[in-house]
């Protein structure tokens, strides 16, 4: 018994030392230090952490967000872009009807030009061959006037004449109605 006192006692010895042991208070107290503000330090971080996972996610909700912006505008450029594309083929055949069409009428302009020069010609060759004729008949009747009056003159004698004379007289009046 004596070695089971002695042990007893040594035991109750370590424990008031223990307690009494300012080690053991400051590892009592470094623990609650932390176990208090280990608490609020873990509360603390923690919302830190919270918040800044609620800023990454709004950052990605805000990237998604203008990422489709962006698409949308891609899409609307590229749609304004083909857009534009028909238009110029639109305006590009359009131009091309348009020179055609200017250019059929230009010649049919040029061929009913010609035809109203080709006319004016032809109409002012037959004036010239009218006046060309006026003219021949004129000289041909002034050259048979002239010869007439020539051989009248050297082969009728002067009772032939005026019998002739008198003779045209009379039938002037069948012919001036």
């Amino acid at each position: 018994m004596l070695i089971s006192q002695a042990h007893a006692a040594s035991e109750a010895a370590q424990e008031a030392s223990f307690f009494a042991d300012p080690t053991f208070w400051v590892a009592v107290a470094f623990f609650l230090f932390f176990a208090i503000f280990g608490k609020m330090l873990f509360g603390f971080a923690n919302t830190k952490l919270d918040e800044r996972a609620q800023r990454i996610s709004d950052e990605i909700e805000e990237v998604t967000r203008l990422r489709e912006e962006a698409q949308d505008l891609l899409a609307s450029y590229e749609k304004r872009q083909h857009e534009a594309l028909k238009e110029a083929e639109n305006i590009v055949a359009a131009a091309k009807d348009e020179a055609a069409r200017l250019s059929q009428e230009a010649a049919e302009q040029l061929e009913a030009s010609l035809k109203r020069s080709e006319q004016l010609a032809t109409e002012r060759i037959a004036q010239a061959e009218a006046q060309a004729l006026a003219e021949v008949k004129s000289l041909a009747v002034d050259i048979a006037m002239d010869a007439t009056k020539r051989i009248l003159a050297k082969e009728v004698s002067e009772e032939k004449a005026d019998a002739m004379v008198d003779d045209a007289i009379k039938n002037l009046d069948g012919k001036l109605h």
